[in-house]
């Protein structure tokens, strides 16, 4: 039981399509493969990281992924090859979802009429899921990263069925936040799509326990002119080593945006009132 297609960004009508087929391959006491790609085939900057993107995947059930390294030689490939070559011979599916705008090899050639056509040559049967819409919206990646970039966290939310998120492995900083009373960890995302600058409430997932905490995003405009962006959490009633650690950030609410000050103590008296604003909210939820 196959489930076929990108699925950056394990939104709705992804996890539509994978749900099902977690679900068939029980009915037919098979296992359920996803088969994915990376990077991107439309070149597009990810929603995900593939190490947060199988994540997802995998909390939904999936038995198996199978990740195809979307090279050159790749995209080359005819659409009668692919279905002959990997779904028959290497993963010998039997059953294949796809959504109904799925594409498929050399220059695209390939939609769900073909993959039908060739189901009855290869002994497979195909399903096809509509697009869901919301608000007569369809659902997309492409959408949802938009709403990301945007700072429209509680509409993306609603797509993606879970708070938007980041995964990222922390890295050594300046210490500046320690210096001024409030160690950070600082992260170096595995996404390209990060929400706009600014301060957060996050809950942050670490070895699968959940903290609170909050969370900058932004350059330093009190002590340098520099324009870089930095990501760093604060986490509450944490006090553990972890550089070199993998952490995922889920993005609850946006407190504030980002903000230049006249001193740092000026700076790191509002750093206080914004952890104070992000534990009153937490104490309300």
């Amino acid at each position: 039981m196959v489930a076929l297609g990108v699925f950056d960004g394990v939104h709705r009508g992804h996890i539509n399509i994978l749900k099902s087929a977690v679900k068939k391959a029980k009915a037919i006491k098979g296992t359920s493969v996803v088969l994915t790609f990376w990077p991107h085939p439309q070149k597009e900057q990810n929603l995900y990281s593939l190490e947060h993107r199988l994540r997802l995947i995998g909390k939904l059930g999936i038995g198996v992924s199978i990740v195809i390294n979307f090279s050159r030689k790749f995209a080359d490939m005819p659409a009668l090859d692919f279905v002959k070559n990997i779904l028959f011979k290497k993963v010998q599916a039997r059953y294949v979802y796809v959504g109904e705008n799925f594409r498929f090899g050399k220059n695209a050639q390939g939609n769900f009429k073909t993959l039908l056509a060739l189901s009855r040559i290869y002994n497979f049967k195909v399903k096809a899921f509509a697009v869901i819409k919301v608000k007569n919206k369809p659902i997309s990646s492409t959408y949802i990263r938009a709403l990301i970039r945007k700072g429209k966290l509680s509409a993306a939310q609603k797509l993606l069925t879970r708070p938007v998120s980041i995964l990222g492995t922390v890295v050594r900083g300046t210490s500046l936040a320690t210096k001024l009373g409030f160690p950070t960890a600082n992260i170096n995302p595995h996404h390209e799509v990060i929400p706009p600058p600014g301060i957060y409430a996050v809950r942050v997932v670490f070895n699968d326990k959940k903290f609170n905490g909050a969370c900058y995003i932004g350059s330093k405009p009190t002590i340098t002119n520099e324009t870089s962006r930095n990501i760093e959490v604060y986490i509450f009633n944490f006090n553990k080593n972890i550089y070199g650690k993998n952490l995922e950030i889920q993005f609850i609410k946006k407190i504030r945006s980002q903000k230049k000050f006249d001193s740092l103590a000026k700076l790191a008296a509002q750093i206080k009132k914004d952890i104070l604003t992000v534990q009153k909210l937490f104490s309300r939820h």
